[in-house]
């Protein structure tokens, strides 16, 4: 069978395509808003603890893990949810949660009382799957690359914006100042995004009608959860490759940056510029990396993307100024703008995304993809505890060591193990074509 592309559209034509879907329009712009938030304090959160809770890179560490583990958790049961029940509703009712989880962060007093609004966080994540499902269920297969892309460079645009601004009102406010400010901002912009999913999203895995017939055919949750267990072996080899790839990133996860202020020698204004760079990467190339893997394929764009993470870890080992640091972070960036995950950890960017939804029907996806997330969470969990330990007992660099190394063994199995599927789009244009040959 002779080898041809897809038929291929603008980058203008796919984002009109995708976003005349509601459902990724509002997803995305809701996201936006959140993002806009987040990343106006997230990278100075591991500073915040130290310099401001009193944390060590130890009790950062363990943070790291509760938080990490937490959000991971509930993804399976959020995803056997959402496949059960609809996607809307779970999205809607895990919104709402966010709205009280930067109420208990005001109210922590030390790095102790920060765990209350961690495990809230965390049980928040349980519309994750139903998030990514909806998404999926919105695009159509020969654009899902491309249209994760796009969704991917609208919200990561806050990016560009809000670190520098953060990292410029942590320096001058004070770091305890400016996270509360951020704060009071993340309470109202929550309560806007919940009631603005809850009027415009629509349900995508039924309608109504349908619902309630399905109610009553519905099988046991646990045979639900069984078979899901029953996929198939690429599956499986994604579900390791994530958990390699997730203990590898959660090593270094809150320790960048400290590495970055007590090692390199970084201010909070420069922390700031250096992800708003980062965010400019991936914003600019999110999309043409998803249409890249709607053209060439998942696999490689994926193989090459992580391994650039790995090259970014050892690269921060070697950062002696900003200007190295800054070349390592972009490097990062650009991990995960092409599709791997970068230092978030095992799932993401817009041919990850797309491979699992080519693999998985419809009626799973929530769930395979929730139970992706636990199984990760759960086993990858010791890696933050692992990182401090090399931090104290061995130096600052060792941990960014072992986790580039790891993240190269993720890449190996990915390689050998993942057989990327035909696309049903790309199987019938070359049928018509060879058909008219005849």
């Amino acid at each position: 069978m002779p080898v041809k592309q897809l038929s291929s559209k603008s980058p203008i034509d796919v984002i009109k395509d995708v976003f005349s879907s509601r459902n990724i329009l509002t997803i995305a712009i809701t996201t936006s808003m959140i993002t806009l938030c987040d990343m106006g304090w997230r990278p100075f959160w591991a500073l915040y603890l130290n310099e401001v809770l009193g944390a060590s890179v130890w009790a950062i560490s363990f943070l790291s893990m509760l938080s990490q583990s937490e959000r991971l958790l509930f993804q399976l049961p959020g995803g056997v949810l959402a496949d059960r029940f609809g996607r809307r509703k779970i999205i809607v009712y895990g919104t709402a949660l966010r709205i009280f989880t930067p109420m208990l962060f005001l109210w922590a007093k030390d790095w102790v009382t920060v765990i209350p609004a961690l495990v809230l966080n965390g049980v928040t994540s349980i519309y994750m799957p139903a998030f990514n499902a909806i998404i999926a269920d919105s695009l159509p297969d020969d654009e899902r690359g491309a249209g994760y892309g796009a969704y991917r460079m609208i919200t990561s645009t806050p990016q560009i914006f809000s670190p520098v601004v953060g990292g410029f009102l942590f320096e001058r406010m004070g770091p305890a100042q400016g996270f509360r400010l951020f704060m009071y901002l993340s309470i109202i912009v929550n309560a806007i995004v919940t009631y603005a999913r809850h009027r415009i999203i629509t349900e995508t895995l039924f309608d109504e009608e349908e619902m309630k017939k399905k109610a009553r055919t519905r099988p046991p949750i646990k045979e639900q959860v069984k078979d899901t267990m029953t996929l198939g072996r690429t599956v499986w080899t994604m579900v390791l490759v994530a958990v390699i790839s997730a203990f590898a990133a959660r090593m270094v996860y809150d320790l960048v940056a400290l590495y970055a202020r007590d090692v390199i020698g970084l201010s909070y204004a420069q922390l700031g510029i250096v992800t708003t760079v980062g965010g400019i990467i991936t914003t600019v190339l999110a999309m043409p990396g998803g249409m890249l893997s709607d053209r060439i394929g998942r696999k490689p764009v994926i193989s090459l993307s992580r391994v650039l993470t790995p090259i970014s870890m050892f690269g921060v080992t070697l950062s002696q100024n900003f200007y190295h640091y800054l070349v390592s972070y972009g490097t990062n960036a650009l991990s995960e703008a092409l599709g791997g995950g970068g230092r978030m950890g095992s799932a993401g960017g817009p041919a990850w995304q797309a491979l699992v939804a080519d693999l998985v029907p419809k009626e799973k996806r929530a769930t395979v993809m929730g139970t992706i997330g636990t199984i990760t969470g759960t086993i990858a969990a010791p890696a933050s505890l692992a990182g401090s330990w090399l931090w104290n007992n061995l130096g600052p660099v060792w941990p960014f060591r072992a986790s580039a190394l790891a993240g190269l063994v993720a890449v190996g199995i990915f390689w050998v193990g993942v057989k990327e599927p035909p696309r049903r789009r790309y199987v019938e244009i070359i049928d018509q074509e060879e058909s008219q040959e005849k």
